[in-house]
């Protein structure tokens, strides 16, 4: 077709054939309108890379942008080319640019499977299949910005927990993004958005209760209605602090009879050394040994560790009037005593195997309660002096 100035009229007036057709602007040199056999009209732009690649990048489809309209795209695309800049090139790269589902395979496959525990692998992907892939899953990585997280997180705010966790997974995601090219650094889009409040569960058992559940284990241990696996992995949980999962997957050869204590080499807070009193000692040495398990908390099968242990504890707790408590409690429970001993927060964190001192600071209330009792009988003995009494003798 001959070369034109294109107008409106010139473009909805051009007569389409059998095969595409090209208007070529007489104004701007490489702006044309292409006229398809079906007449459907779409501008471009033609021009040569610095290195003399041909790139004729679309413009816009003719109605409902105008010709004047294409042309001034053309004009700075030309302008853009002749500084370096390739549109296409962009384009294609913009196309074939990660997707949030990209990032989070890439994340499964690189991060978290070589690096994270199991357990901590499948709620990752339990996050990224419920919350993250559904909001998010379709967009590229480069554009996803904090309004898109925060009306995430806000939209699990019935859930403020696994709201939570979910900003911290997306963060560690972007930070990766960031490692691996895909984003700028300093942009996660995570930064500053603030985490929702959780109610801390944290249940201690007083020593009439320890009392109850005792009476509860020794009865179901004499009658055999649970399993002697089961009874002594509620009695190490009482007697150490340990995690269920440290508990439940502990071997033979991670206990050291000699010093006393639990090398265990691949706990949530990576290898550590749990120490044992003697209660604990005592319930290990009671366990009957299989020969052909390595495990100590045998499970049904042969071969095998005890692997839930929920509905064994519902009836224990519940014959001992301990509704409500979590297993996880008896943790909390070995640290609130700990605590109730006198013991610093450094030393319940080193019972526990804490890596990091603010994981134990929640105890802090409970350390306070030795003090408590010392400033109480001070006190009191003052006020009674002040009252005329005689005051009551402290004992050392």
């Amino acid at each position: 077709m001959p070369q034109v100035k294109l107008t409106k009229r010139v473009v909805e007036s051009a007569k389409s054939g059998a095969k595409d057709g090209i208007l070529w602007d007489t104004e701007l040199k490489g702006f044309g309108c292409k006229i398809t056999p079906k007449g459907k009209r779409v501008y471009f732009v033609y021009y040569r890379t610095p290195d003399g690649q041909q790139r004729r990048p679309k413009i816009g489809d003719h109605d409902p942008m105008s010709c004047e309209e294409a042309r001034e795209i053309a004009r700075q695309w030309l302008v853009n080319a002749r500084t370096g800049s390739d549109v296409s090139a962009k384009r294609k790269a913009d196309r074939e640019a990660p997707t949030m589902a990209d990032l989070a395979e890439r994340y499964l496959t690189e991060h978290a499977e070589p690096k994270k525990r199991p357990r901590s692998v499948a709620s990752d992907r339990t996050l990224l299949r419920l919350h993250i892939l559904p909001a998010l899953g379709g967009m590229k990585v480069a554009i996803v910005n904090r309004s898109d997280v925060t009306r995430l997180h806000h939209a699990m705010r019935q859930t403020p927990g696994a709201a939570n966790r979910t900003l911290a997974l997306l963060s560690k995601m972007f930070n990766l993004a960031e490692m691996w090219g895909l984003r700028p650094d300093a942009s996660n889009p995570c930064r500053h958005i603030e985490k929702n409040a959780e109610r801390k569960i944290e249940r201690f058992l007083s020593p009439e209760e320890y009392a109850r559940l005792g009476n509860v284990l020794a009865e179901a241990e004499r009658t055999q209605t649970e399993l002697p696996s089961a009874l002594a992995a509620i009695r190490l949980l009482a007697f150490t602090g340990c995690r269920l999962s440290e508990v439940l997957t502990l071997r033979w050869d991670w206990v050291d009879w000699e010093r006393g204590w639990l090398r265990l080499p691949d706990s949530k807070t990576g290898q550590k050394t749990l120490y044992l009193g003697a209660p604990a000692l005592d319930v290990l040495s009671r366990i009957e040994r299989q020969s052909d398990n390595p495990f100590v908390i045998t499970g049904r099968n042969p071969n095998t560790h005890l692997v839930n242990l929920r509905k064994p504890w519902h009836r224990i707790r519940k014959k001992a009037g301990l509704d409500g408590v979590r297993i996880h409690d008896l943790r909390h429970s070995f640290a609130s005593f700990g605590a109730g001993a006198g013991l610093s927060l450094p030393m319940i964190g080193k019972l526990l195997g804490h890596t990091q001192a603010q994981t134990t600071a929640r105890y802090a209330h409970l350390a306070a309660d030795p003090i408590k009792k010392a400033v109480d009988t001070v006190t009191s003995s003052i006020a009674a002096a002040m009252n005329g009494s005689l005051p009551r003798v402290i004992e050392a």
